[in-house]
């Protein structure tokens, strides 16, 4: 059954890249992903919050009123409430009354299709659910289904405190070995050569089309908030045949609650330890440079604003004004305009990631022994030989590969360590 809802957006007058309305729409968005239909809005000012209810009294009223006339199921606020805000406010409405941060869950559990992924948003719900979690209060009271009831269940939810703890330490445990044996398939990697590039931005601002379109995948995508929710990686072969790892990550948002940065965080480490970002934006957007200034603070939080970056302004397809594409070329520095559904700008792209990536390439001179020929291989593989040479103790190379190859080659000492390049 669609859900019909009534979204609030309460704002105090705090100075901020985001306005009420636009904050409204990006409600109503993620909504609309959950599979609700909005009935209607309601955006109001406040000085305060209330404790009891985080907004006054009359508007309260007013989102009652609007909601009978509506016949909606289900309120939505744009905001994080306390357990006893929620309480409050079903009391007053009548209603299922959930919060932004729900909302996304939801969105999560909706979207995740990995072990992993799955058991980040049971981690996550749990460890929201749980302050809530008194007697019969707020979060046992809706166990009948619809938005703001995805994942745990109710058998999970009836567990008593004691057992949702036991549940968050389980969880968290069997987190650690899936990081685990992803830090191997990241160390297996790395005994490839392979460098990786961790696409991120905004969420819907066309990563997962980006990476279907470069690599010829078939990525889930669609024209809705997190439409894929667990790390996708793909190889690709730059022009000078440095193969590289494609990561598509999950979309970044405005005011991400930091508790799902850290939910997500053995997730959101492939940004940390790709060697470069390729920051997806959405220049169709209306609010293109606070969706940037968004993921540069998630960035931030997850300690990888410095990373080399390169900017892909996506969706070129739909700016029609020439002079405002040039403008916001001038605003993102290291900025390829593109189209990922029409694939236009692509050439332009990946010769900028290969000049970006140069540093990751060293230029070597070796001798390979004849019983060594495996050698010659991964250097053909993985780089671009200049010059080869048959002699009688061997196969005379010089070669661009990458420093990751030319450092397991000095390792077993196939080359002259006082040779660096």
């Amino acid at each position: 059954m669609i859900e019909k809802s009534i979204i609030v957006t309460a704002c105090q007058a705090k100075p901020s890249g985001w306005n009420p309305q636009d904050l409204s729409e990006e409600l109503r968005n993620l909504a609309i992903s959950c599979g609700a239909k909005v009935a209607g809005e309601i955006i109001c000012n406040i000085k305060e919050i209330s404790p009891a209810t985080y907004i006054g009294k009359g508007k309260v009223t007013d989102i009652a009123l609007l909601a009978e006339e509506k016949g909606a199921d289900l309120v939505i606020f744009n905001n994080d409430l306390t357990g006893s805000q929620q309480k409050n406010l079903e009391d007053v409405i009548g209603l299922k009354t959930i919060d932004r941060t729900q909302l996304i869950l939801d969105v999560f559990a909706e979207r995740a299709k990995s072990s992993e992924g799955k058991i980040q948003v049971e981690l996550a719900q749990l460890e929201y659910l749980l302050p809530r979690l008194t007697g019969k209060g707020i979060a046992l009271s809706r166990l009948g289904g619809g938005i703001g009831t995805s994942g745990p269940g109710e058998q999970k939810l009836e567990m008593d405190r004691r057992k949702i703890k036991e549940r968050i330490a389980k969880l968290k445990s069997d987190l650690l070995k899936l990081t685990s044996q992803r830090a191997m398939r990241k160390k297996k990697r790395e005994g490839f050569s392979l460098s990786t590039i961790a696409i991120i931005g905004y969420t819907n601002a066309g990563k997962s089309t980006l990476l279907n379109s470069l690599t010829n995948s078939n990525v889930i995508t669609g024209d809705k908030l997190f439409s894929t929710l667990d790390p996708t990686i793909r190889a690709f072969v730059l022009p000078n045949n440095q193969k590289v790892l494609f990561v598509d990550t999950v979309g970044f948002l405005n005011g991400l609650p930091h508790h799902l940065i850290e939910a997500f965080k053995a997730t959101l480490e492939e940004v940390v330890e790709a060697d470069m970002l390729l920051h997806i934006v959405d220049v169709s957007h209306p609010m293109v440079i606070a969706q940037n200034a968004a993921v540069r603070e998630v960035l931030i939080k997850l300690g990888a604003e410095q990373k080399p970056t390169i900017i892909a302004l996506n969706k070129t397809d739909k700016i029609h004004d020439v002079f405002m594409l040039k403008r916001f070329q001038k605003t993102f520095e290291k900025s390829i305009p593109i189209s990922a559904l029409n694939k236009e700008g692509f050439k332009e792209l990946v010769d900028s990631i290969t000049r970006e990536l140069s540093f990751l390439i060293a230029e070597v001179k070796l001798t390979i022994p004849h019983d060594q020929m495996k050698i010659l291989s991964l250097i053909h593989e993985h780089g671009q030989v200049i010059t080869k040479k048959f002699t009688d103790s061997g196969v005379y190379v010089e070669a661009k590969i990458p420093i990751k190859l030319r450092d397991q080659l000095m390792a077993h000492n196939f080359i002259n360590q006082g040779k660096k390049a």
